[in-house]
């Protein structure tokens, strides 16, 4: 390497195809080979605050969902890193308020690898327990953050995987097995119960005007058909169907986006209308939900610039080469509500936070709404009889961007005009919620 070269990465300098140099933070990244035939890639960002020393700010872990879209990519590019996709710096970032470490799970996500087809996670379970060796061992050589409050932040599958890590944490700090200051969790537009997401669907649609009577009707019949696959716990004819009734909605509502009911949809399933397969139904789900978040665009970032700046990714592995391995192996997952976890986390005093995107359909207000009142959890009435608060995103506006609601430890924040990735949509207010929950908001 070139003088001139080592003096840029130690100063955390990345060149821009058109000369320019930008100031990133600084920053670590790795591989911990999670099991003999898999690696999980990850990320780490410290604080970048002007004011304060990463030392005095919190960790946040994010994960993405899909299963299969990367954290590492999306989430930093597209929602919450220094920079976008144009690699310019993002006003909103979540280093203003804490470190972050983006990790690509399950194994196969984003820079993450598996060297054995057999080694894809295929429940919640393995995603879990991959999830701790990484865990251990960033906590183990990262020694400055065992002290600093850490917490796991979510979006959509991602919440579901953060409610199942946040729980085995929470074992595994107890037990002493992994010295870290955890505290808490955020589950974002979570699939944390399939089925009332669903359920939700038709009477959302009709509500804002997307279905007349004759599409609820249809909507509803399709949702009933997974509710009684649901019921025999045939989890895998239940994603089935799932996937046909997104075929309806589609049909009957001129293709709405099923991330922001306000925005257009750029999803094409044309290339799969011709395939009559078993497995059709699954590939169109991976294309709607991870194939559409690795864009043309990211998808050039991260196999290009970015891939030569980390210089550890193993030549034959693309960024995103295995996701959609990985999204079919967890089909038989996809359903299964992870309900009973929060329950778990609530009692043991983990505190927990959800928030929701107005215009989200995949995991609409809802649909959260109604899984939050199954809880089996004593102090649900007192929670659910808290008075929504409004909240502002910036200093003396009027507007209000979410409401907030709070009892003991779980939190719920309703973010308006926002869809299903939430800091993408509204920045400001994503970032405002970052610093309450971490108790920052002063």
């Amino acid at each position: 390497m070139l003088p001139i070269q080592r003096v840029l990465l130690l100063l955390g300098l990345i060149t821009l195809s058109f000369g320019f140099l930008i100031k990133e933070p600084k920053q670590a990244w790795g591989y911990v080979p999670v099991r003999s035939n898999a690696s999980m890639f990850w990320w780490l960002y410290y604080a970048d605050s002007p004011t304060q020393n990463f030392t005095k700010l919190p960790l946040i872990m994010w994960l993405q969902g899909g299963p299969g879209a990367s954290g590492c990519g999306y989430g930093n590019f597209e929602e919450i890193g220094p920079l976008d996709t144009d690699l310019k710096p993002r006003r909103t970032t979540w280093l203003q308020a804490a470190s972050v470490l983006f990790v690509d799970n399950p194994v196969g996500t984003g820079y993450s690898y598996v060297n054995d087809t057999l080694a894809y996670a295929t429940d919640l379970s393995t995603v879990t327990s991959d999830m701790m060796v990484l865990l251990r061992k960033f906590f183990s050589c990262k020694t400055e953050f065992q002290k600093i409050p850490f917490y796991i932040f979510s979006e959509s599958y991602g919440g579901k995987m953060a409610a199942a890590i946040a729980l085995e944490l929470h074992k595994a700090i107890q037990a002493g097995t992994i010295k870290c200051n955890f505290h808490g969790v955020a589950l974002g537009d979570s699939w944390i119960s399939p089925l009332d997401s669903v359920l939700a669907w038709g009477p959302y649609l009709y509500s804002t005007s997307f279905l007349d009577d004759k599409g609820l009707k249809e909507v509803t019949t399709a949702a009933k058909k997974i509710l009684d696959a649901m019921n025999k716990r045939e989890f895998k004819l239940a994603t089935l169907l799932w996937s046909k009734a997104e075929d309806i909605i589609e049909e009957n509502t001129n293709g709405v986006n099923f991330y922001n009911i306000l925005t257009h949809d750029t999803t094409s399933n044309t290339a799969l209308t011709s395939i009559a397969s078993e497995t059709a139904p699954f590939l169109k789900l991976f294309q709607r939900h991870v194939q559409s978040q690795n864009k043309d665009k990211l998808s050039d970032l991260m196999n290009g610039p970015i891939r030569k700046k980390l210089k550890i990714i193993p030549d034959h592995i693309k960024w995103g080469g295995q996701s959609k391995n990985v999204f079919m192996n967890m089909a038989e997952d996809f359903m299964k509500p992870a309900i009973a976890i929060v329950e778990d986390l609530l009692e043991a005093n983990v505190n927990v936070t959800v928030y929701n995107g107005q215009l989200d359909l995949i995991v609409s207000t809802i649909g959260q709404e109604a899984w939050l009142r199954k809880l089996k959890w004593p102090k649900l009435k007192k929670f659910m009889a808290q008075k929504w608060q409004p909240l502002y995103a910036q200093p003396g506006s009027t507007e209000t961007a979410a409401f907030h609601k709070t009892y003991d430890n779980l939190d719920f924040f309703w973010i308006l005009k926002a869809g299903h990735m939430v800091p993408a949509d509204q920045g400001d207010m994503a970032l405002k919620m970052v610093k309450m929950v971490t108790h920052q908001d002063h």
